[in-house]
């Protein structure tokens, strides 16, 4: 185990802290009242736990790829179920991103949930703990436990605070991520009978058969292409993201699709390497599918929250094209675009939630027109929108450069089918900005004039220029990003390298 491992040598346990402490910030919620106490105490525990996880950046070492800050304890040892916990390259960004989205999340409900704040709270420090749990979790039962946590916490926030077609929208989401999580768990039992272990690292070293990889990788895909998700397992998404609270849609967005592609690199790579080589173009042409019918969707769509729920199918296949390319541009790019799309989607469903917050509408037409009344708002809007279109100097430009990249040095067909779908995403992005910003239309009548079109406020200010800083940091400078994931990229590809001996 020592030679997978870099035990922790801060003076506190760091992953096991970013897992407790929004689990027992959880806890005491229960005991407080008064929404602005409890508001205060939400923001509370998030930004602590964001502090907390930085260390995680500056105390990263770049020349290893071994799991870093790990803890073991014995946790049930007849069975070979121990408490395990590490990150790596590709983990430690999307743990970062979780700690640094949450207390936005707090922020972005501030009024916007108007009942039952304490539940509201309690339950997005659930899913906090959770989510961090599955990145950080090298014990397969840990991070299924994991896994399986967040759907409750997820499926609860859009059943109990989310829109007109709730009901609809929570069961669907949990039907679909319920079906994939009875393969996955079918497969960890499948490779615990076969190996005798559940440390994750032990079983990316063992060697499978090609029928014996071939039949969990499937098991895996499924699980992972439902949280991405990819065509044409998508359809939960759009109905989960319009009912969902305007927090809910942004850690759907930035956090939990995530799970579906890191799901990917850990596991479906270094454990199937000979099925994954073998099944690859399927899954390339599944991407692109997913790239272009997303976006086309998109174009189609009035409603501007289910217009960014369609482009994420789009900018979620550029993801899964990069991972399924094989090649190190192809994966750096994937990794830097999960965290590009958490950013970016996140804050423009925070936008979102903001106009609604006022004209109690999410159409276009009837938030047209804005330039002149929300200067602010509109700002955000344009930087964000060209953001999401991967405009050059912006953070997505340099993933998504990296994808295309990565697809025309391998397959020029591919890197062409792919571009469709950046022309796309200008198209539907600059159509919403031209509507919202510029339109001339009398939509705001609807809604008793436009004197309720007062602009953002400090606290809406504040939320949005925190992301903006990243937007523009990794567009400019994407380096120090980059460099994180370099080892750890680098040994995935040798695992895969090594493991293809086996294909028929």
């Amino acid at each position: 185990m020592e030679q997978y491992l870099i035990y922790n040598s801060l003076n506190y346990p760091i992953l096991t802290v970013l897992v407790a402490v929004p689990l027992f910030g959880s806890l005491i919620t229960l005991f407080i009242r008064g929404d602005r106490y409890l508001k205060i105490w939400g923001l509370m525990v998030t930004l602590i736990t964001a502090v907390l996880s930085l260390p995680l950046y500056s105390n990263f070492d770049l020349t290893t790829a071994k799991y870093q800050f790990a803890e073991f304890r014995d946790w049930i040892p007849f069975v070979n179920i121990d408490y395990v916990l590490g990150v790596d390259g590709i983990s430690v960004l999307l743990v970062l991103l979780t700690t640094l989205v949450m207390p936005l999340c707090i922020l972005c409900s501030w009024t916007y949930i108007k009942d039952r704040f304490k539940e509201f709270i309690c339950v997005l420090l659930l899913m906090e703990a959770s989510m961090v749990g599955v990145f950080v979790s090298l014990n397969f039962v840990l991070f299924f436990i994991f896994w399986e946590a967040m759907l409750v916490p997820m499926y609860l926030i859009i059943a109990v605070w989310g829109g007109p077609r709730k009901d609809y929208a929570s069961i669907k989401f949990f039907l679909y991520t319920l079906i994939g999580s009875i393969f996955l768990f079918v497969a960890i039992i499948v490779m615990y009978v076969t190996t005798g272990t559940f440390f994750i690292p032990d079983l990316m070293a063992h060697h499978y058969s090609f029928s014996y990889q071939a039949w969990i990788f499937w098991a895996f895909t499924l699980a992972f292409a439902i949280k991405v998700p990819m065509w044409p397992l998508h359809t939960w998404l759009p109905a989960a993201h319009v009912e969902a609270p305007t927090a809910g849609s942004v850690v759907l967005a930035s956090i939990l699709l995530k799970m579906g592609g890191y799901g990917f690199l850990r596991f479906c790579l270094p454990m199937a390497p000979a099925a994954t080589m073998y099944f690859m173009p399927y899954l390339i042409a599944i991407s692109l599918i997913s790239i272009i019918f997303g976006s086309y969707l998109a174009l189609g769509q009035s409603d501007v929250k289910r217009l960014i729920a369609y482009s994420s199918v789009g900018h979620m296949g550029f993801v899964t094209l990069g991972i399924f390319l094989l090649n190190d541009a192809g994966i750096k790019g994937a990794i830097l675009q999960m965290v590009n799309h958490g950013i970016t989607t996140g804050a423009l469903f925070i936008l979102v939630g903001i106009i609604y917050e006022r004209t109690h509408s999410r159409e276009i037409s009837d938030n047209s027109a804005l330039g002149m009344m929300m200067p602010i708002y509109v700002t955000f809007l344009v930087i964000f929108s060209l953001s999401s279109l991967a405009f050059p100097g912006t953070n997505s430009f340099v993933g998504e450069f990296l994808v295309l990249l990565a697809s025309f040095s391998k397959y020029k067909v591919v890197g062409g089918l792919a571009v469709i779908g950046a022309i796309l995403a200008a198209a539907y992005m600059l159509r919403l900005v031209q509507k919202m910003v510029w339109a001339d239309s009398d939509g705001h009548m609807h809604h008793g004039g436009t004197s309720h079109l007062f602009d953002l406020n400090f606290r809406e200010t504040g939320t949005l220029a925190f992301l903006t800083i990243f937007v523009f940091w990794i567009g400019l400078n994407p380096e120090p990003f980059l460099k994180v994931m370099d080892t750890s990229t680098a040994h995935l590809l040798e695992q895969l390298e090594a493991g293809i001996q086996v294909l028929p």
